[in-house]
């Protein structure tokens, strides 16, 4: 059973940055793994997802040169860094495990699921 527990969230402003990072139980080496997130009263959408290695990634259009999205297999850990924040970056952020061997961003391919952190961009 993965578990997967992230940290990171707050209250920032417009313009800000905040590094998310997402803890795992460990047996996630081999995992594609991912970031989403789910604003409120929509969606949950994906924000970036990255291979076992971190050699690829992938991120949504809206996210593509303000969020990096990365892993430290050594720590178990895997990061999102989120520059350039706008109010419409406000949503609760899950960090997700999926037992694809390739990269993806699709969310009905990821099967464990962290609790999620509260990111809040004020304007």
């Amino acid at each position: 059973q993965v578990q997967l527990v992230e940290s990171g969230g707050g209250l920032v402003q417009a313009g800000d940055s905040l590094r998310l990072s997402c803890a795992t139980s460990g047996r996630t080496l081999s995992y594609v793994m991912g970031w989403f997130r789910q604003p409120p009263g929509k969606e949950r959408e994906c924000v970036a997802g990255i291979d076992w290695s971190g050699g690829s990634t992938d991120y949504a259009d809206s996210m593509k040169g303000r969020f990096t999205i990365s892993r430290d297999n050594a720590k178990n850990t895997v990061y999102l860094q989120m520059n350039s924040l706008k109010p419409e970056d406000t949503a609760v952020y899950y960090c997700a495990s999926s037992r694809v061997r390739t990269l993806t961003t699709r969310l009905s391919d990821f099967g464990s699921w962290g609790q999620g952190t509260q990111v809040t961009v004020s304007s």
